[in-house]
């Protein structure tokens, strides 16, 4: 029986084995690996070379300084939101919050491509409207300053949520005993509740941070074209110009990628450290402003900032796939659907990244469910310091930027696996397992608090009446936490199919994503083809991020992002 069962616990005795084995094969086998070229690397004197190479500080200066200065455009918007969506009586606040999370769930490179098409003198749009610069004035998003403004503008959300997150968990009843001592609304809000947001601010700062350095997609359509690099792009232009320092190479800068973010997220806990921010009483959104005649100057500001962040975009992006070149006005004469046509219809490379992402996010979102539904149980169940170390092991690959995490599987399955003498790398197989490690999770958030809210007892009798742990899972655990994990199966599936960094480095002939498909559709002069991709890419994240929307009612607090 206790070859079975774990002494005094439910567990199956593999199911820990299990779940440590799938741990060391996404997250520390990949990691390691990283780890060790690296080293070798310097050992053999060939990262000198690269180290003392101008190119390498140009671009890693340019990581921190768009980093930063997106960082900035991110907690100033995600502030701004997070404050009026969630302590006032504005209206509206629902269908507000989930528009402002859209960006986040939109993929990098579809923001830059819609911005581009926005702006400039070339803007199809801004023809149609007569209001583009005139022929020959620059594009300026293809600068620092460009690229900054939309990692702000992506990355606002994680600030928003972040902040969010502590804003909701406010202390009540002290905020009401300052109004009844007489303190005005501004003095509540500068001595309490700005006080106590510093820790949402600070982390929703450090995550965009994170965010902003390990981007690929918005440096790599407005920087490359303007000989802006930053380390990400660097990697990849390294990886195009293959050669034999390439892995040693790709190795070094992967580490710097890691220590700038490393160092970001230091920089949080240095600025939270020895500060206590824990609130004692009764928590909840309900200590909101009356805004009263300023929700009239509100409302509009954040229409207006959603409109520019949003709407104009994916106008400009229509715009841009109805007209055959970029650069020609939309008129009725000009306007056409043959760019829809020409990739659903008669473009094989589109039709197969379709199939591909497809079949990527759907096996990812899938697959990674079985596996963290396992892994839920064990970690939910387990309190030693062992499980919590396995937990910890889970995050730091979604922790990482994602450029980092397809270096790691390059270098893992570049050479033939030992006795199978079976090669992985250029097969669509290697993306599906980096994908399984980068979103492992994100897959695990909502499943862990479904059963965080489970009821131990309701197994606990079955498993006195007999019931086998299979029958357990399928019969009890399962049915009570399918809202949750079709939650889990929806973000994952979201975030999957829309993917370009991790798949930027390991897609071949054949094995093209939609995202790897949007970005050489754009390099090639084909913008129009790359923009009417990107109009049905974000049909699909709206028509997703809605299912879920239905779903909020039943699903655990805190799954669905966007609500309370």
């Amino acid at each position: 029986m206790y070859g079975y069962v774990r002494k005094g616990n439910s567990q199956p005795a593999w199911l820990f084995p299990f779940v440590v084995a799938v741990v060391l094969l996404l997250s520390v086998l990949p990691l390691a690996r990283l780890v060790l070229v690296g080293i070798g690397a310097l050992l053999r004197g060939g990262a000198y070379e690269l180290v003392t190479d101008p190119a390498l500080w140009h671009a890693g200066w340019y990581t921190v300084e768009t980093a930063l200065l997106g960082t900035i455009i991110s907690v100033l918007l995600g502030c701004l939101f997070a404050f009026l969506l969630t302590l006032t009586d504005l209206p509206g606040r629902g269908a507000l919050s989930f528009l402002f999370v859209l960006p986040m769930m939109i993929p990098p490179q579809v923001t830059a491509l819609a911005w581009v098409q926005m702006s400039g003198p070339s803007s199809p749009l801004l023809k149609a409207l007569h209001i583009a610069p005139p022929l020959g004035s620059p594009q300026p998003l293809y600068s620092v300053g460009g690229i900054a403004l939309l990692y702000g503008v992506q990355h606002a959300p994680l600030v928003y949520l972040a902040l969010r997150a502590g804003l909701m968990a406010l202390p009540r009843d002290g905020v009401e005993a300052a109004r009844l001592s007489g303190a005005s609304g501004l003095r509540v809000f500068r001595d309490i509740i700005l006080r106590l947001s510093l820790p949402g601010i600070i982390a929703g700062a450090a995550i965009a941070f994170v965010s902003s350095v390990g981007n690929f997609g918005i440096p790599a359509i407005l920087g490359i074209p303007a000989s802006i690099y930053t380390l990400s792009t660097l990697i990849f232009t390294k990886f195009s110009t293959f050669g034999p320092r390439t892995f040693g190479d790709i190795a070094v800068l992967s580490t710097m990628i890691a220590l700038i973010s490393v160092a970001g997220l230091a920089v949080q806990g240095r600025a939270l450290r020895g500060r206590d921010y824990r609130v004692i009483g009764l928590s909840g959104a309900s200590a909101a402003f009356a805004l009263g005649r300023w929700r009239y100057l509100a409302l509009p500001v954040l229409c207006a900032i959603l409109f520019v962040m949003l709407v104009a975009p994916f106008l400009a992006l229509v715009a841009g796939a109805l007209v055959p070149a970029y650069g020609v006005p939309l008129t009725f004469k000009t306007a056409s659907l043959n760019a829809f046509a020409e990739i659903v219809f008669r473009q094989t490379v589109t039709r197969t990244a379709f199939a591909n992402s497809l079949f990527l996010s759907t096996a990812t979102a899938l697959g990674l469910l079985v596996v963290t539904i396992l892994s839920a149980y064990v970690l939910t169940r387990r309190k030693d310091r062992l499980s919590g170390i396995v937990a910890g092991l889970i995050e730091i690959p979604y922790a990482l930027p994602g450029i980092i995490i397809a270096v790691c599987f390059i270098l893992v399955f570049a050479a033939p696996l030992p006795i199978l003498n079976v090669t992985l790398y250029g097969t669509i197989w290697i993306i599906l397992l980096a994908y399984f490690s980068a979103y492992f999770a994100v897959s695990l958030k909502p499943v862990m608090s479904a059963f965080l809210q489970l009821d131990p007892a309701l197994e606990e009798a079955a498993r006195l009446s007999g019931a086998g742990f299979l029958r357990r899972l399928t019969d009890i655990i399962v049915p009570l936490i399918a809202p949750a994990a079709g939650a889990s199966v929806i973000l994952v599936f979201l975030i999957a199919c829309n993917e370009l960094t991790v798949s930027a480095l390991l897609w071949s002939a054949g094995t093209q994503t939609l995202g790897v498909v949007i970005y050489n559709l754009d390099d090639g002069g084909s913008a129009d083809l790359a923009s009417a991709m990107s109009v049905l890419v974000v049909a699909m994240v709206v028509a997703m991020m809605l299912l879920l929307e239905i779903l909020a009612k039943r699903l655990p607090k805190g799954v669905v992002p966007w609500r309370s």
